[in-house]
């Protein structure tokens, strides 16, 4: 079965005993790692217990499946349920598995990692029919995740952060969760016993890893940014994305304006009209949303959305360089933007 974060964190609170293992595989190595650390301390609050919690790779398994049949049969020295912890998982377990849970009665609960399964792979698929296997699919975290991980790590820690400086630390965060406990633990350590984070704190010790997201250039172009968006997007296209996404994130950005403006006209305020949002935007972009508000007005936005329609015909149908006829257009909404921040 396919188990999402409320599934897990449901789990971790009180075992399932029908769950006889886990796999938790994808790209995001750092959130793989912090479920197996969770999965693994919900049966033995000892990571390191020799007894009750074994580490296997899959490079000694496909030399001797005996190895995983011998442990996963036996019992705990001390009492207690035991785990097996399988690092770099391959689809060799499959039929291990397979034959594993079908005829071998056992409570150790098994958990096998990987970074380099996929959704099509045969383990994972396995898992996914199997009532007594769950699997966790770990990705690149969410603006909503850095922003979870970042509160939590440093409340664990006795550390509090003002929420603009969160608001900063969040946004040079990358989407790999591994990467971004390594930056919260400097931080951590930086601020020492001061315990509370600044946003001189934050520029002093975390750089800028964010990827570069559609986001930054919308967001720049509507704030009448011109510089900051050209440079995301210059940023966007080395990281071989394709010009044309901005096009359509830029539309999706400006009707957004646009429903929270028509909502305005009828006599919700900026924050009721950002309610009605979805998805809601995200905390730490709120801000910078609600100055766009104010920017725009419905007849510009009009005037927007046609640049952008016409923008995306040339696009498809011109001889001229996409790369360039969308970074014309970002400078002519910026230029827009910044007029209407003069009152021009």
């Amino acid at each position: 079965m396919i188990f999402k974060a409320a599934q897990v964190d449901k789990y971790l609170k009180k075992n399932d005993a029908a769950i006889k293992g886990f796999i938790v595989y994808g790209s995001n190595e750092g959130l793989v790692a912090e479920y197996v650390k969770n999965l693994t301390l919900s049966v033995c609050p000892d990571l390191h217990d020799p007894f009750c919690v074994v580490y296997l790779s899959a490079s000694d398994i496909n030399a001797d499946a005996g190895l995983l049949f011998s442990e996963y049969t036996s019992r705990s020295l001390m009492g207690g349920r035991r785990v097996i912890v399988i690092k770099d998982a391959d689809n060799n377990l499959t039929k291990h598995f397979k034959t594993l849970l079908d005829g071998t009665p056992s409570d150790t609960l098994i958990v096998a990692a990987s970074a380099s399964l996929n959704k099509k792979s045969s383990l994972v698929a396995l898992g996914e029919t199997r009532d007594d296997l769950a699997v966790i699919a770990c990705y690149e975290d969410r603006d909503e995740d850095n922003f979870s991980t970042a509160r939590s790590v440093l409340s664990e820690n006795g550390v509090t952060i003002g929420n603009e400086a969160l608001q900063l630390l969040c946004a040079r965060l990358s989407n790999d969760r591994k990467t971004n406990l390594g930056e919260l633990e400097k931080l951590i350590t930086y601020v020492g016993d001061n315990k509370t984070v600044t946003v001189n704190d934050v520029q002093a010790v975390i750089a800028d890893q964010s990827a570069s997201n559609t986001d930054d250039i919308c967001y720049s172009a509507a704030g009448g940014y011109s510089d900051k968006a050209l440079a995301a997007y210059r940023k966007l296209l080395n990281e071989g994305e394709e010009p044309i996404s901005v096009v359509r994130a830029m539309w999706y950005h400006f009707s957004k304006i646009l429903t929270c403006l028509a909502a305005m006209e009828k006599g919700d305020s900026p924050d009721a009209a950002m309610k009605k949002l979805f998805p809601r935007i995200i905390f730490f972009r709120e801000s910078a949303f609600k100055r766009q508000l104010a920017l725009w007005k419905r007849e510009r936005v009009f005037s927007v959305l046609e640049l952008l329609y016409k923008c995306e015909r040339d696009c498809k149908t011109s001889n001229m360089p996409v790369q360039e006829l969308v970074s014309y257009m970002i400078m002519q909404v910026s230029s827009a933007a910044a007029r209407a921040a003069r009152g021009v």
